[in-house]
């Protein structure tokens, strides 16, 4: 009897192990997917530090810029299945050059803009998303970041208007202004997750924030432009084409994961 109790007991230790075997862990969550605020449809990206990496591109070295998300696909065919999306990421002038503060992989190539002038960019205040390669990344005004930080990120980009500051709507924007265009934006959550965000219909500056304030909780947001939104969502086939770009905001998939 004894002897058939410990051969049963091997039995169900090894039916154990095999089905312990058998587990895999679930794959992690699409980076992308839809979403819907106040009646309003937008695609919502998300980089968590745990797993993904960011950069700037701009063009090949020593090469004229990619100015589409297509380009950059064509341009890299070996990093391709390392992207986990891409966005416009920045404004730029008529040749596809950043106006504002950029850098790349630790190279500056634009000092920071404090120069007054007019349209989006001008808004006061606007800001600088930037981040390093430990998946710290931090949204400030550019008045903020011109007096706190002194060491040059890994990548770094200068935009505006900001959307949200220290939790609260940018004054200058209304509730729900006459101005609607497809328009994408990036903020930076309480968790220190990154949310890449582009309209799928016209929006207003107040929709696009409140979104990010109420819905995404980001006490810091960050407008990337309007009208020549674009999202490389590889997981979905979509790779968005349009007017001429300037600098791109790149999410790779970490090759370890982070802890």
């Amino acid at each position: 009897m004894r002897a058939a109790a410990a051969a049963a007991a091997l039995l169900l230790a090894a039916c154990s192990q095999g089905d312990a075997k058998q587990e895999v862990a679930a794959p992690p969550p699409p980076a992308c997917g839809g979403a819907t605020f106040e009646g309003a449809s937008f695609t919502h990206c998300t980089a968590d530090p745990a797993r993904h990496t960011i950069h700037m591109a701009l063009g090949p070295k020593g090469g004229a810029p990619y100015r589409s998300l297509s380009q950059l696909a064509v341009d890299r065919p070996g990093k391709n299945h390392a992207v986990a999306f891409a966005m416009n990421g920045g404004m730029f002038d008529e040749k596809g050059q950043p106006i504002g503060y950029y850098v790349e992989e630790g190279l500056r190539l634009h000092k920071l803009n404090t120069n007054e002038g007019w349209g989006n960019f001008h808004l006061q205040p606007n800001g600088v998303f930037y981040g390093d390669a430990a998946g710290r990344w931090t949204i400030r005004t550019a008045a903020d970041f011109a007096k706190s930080v002194s060491d040059r990120p890994d990548f770094g980009t200068q935009s505006g208007p900001m959307l949200v500051i220290g939790g609260k709507l940018h004054p200058k924007i209304d509730a729900d202004g006459a101005s609607k265009k497809l328009r994408n934006a990036v903020g930076v959550d309480r968790k220190g997750r990154a949310h890449f965000v582009i309209s799928d219909e016209p929006v207003s500056f107040g929709k696009l924030a409140r979104y990010f304030r109420d819905s995404l909780d980001c006490p810091n947001a960050l407008f990337l432009d309007g009208s020549v939104s674009s999202l490389w969502d590889p997981e979905h086939g979509r790779v968005d084409g349009g007017p001429p770009l300037g600098p791109l905001i790149v999410v790779e998939k970490a090759t370890k994961g982070r802890k």
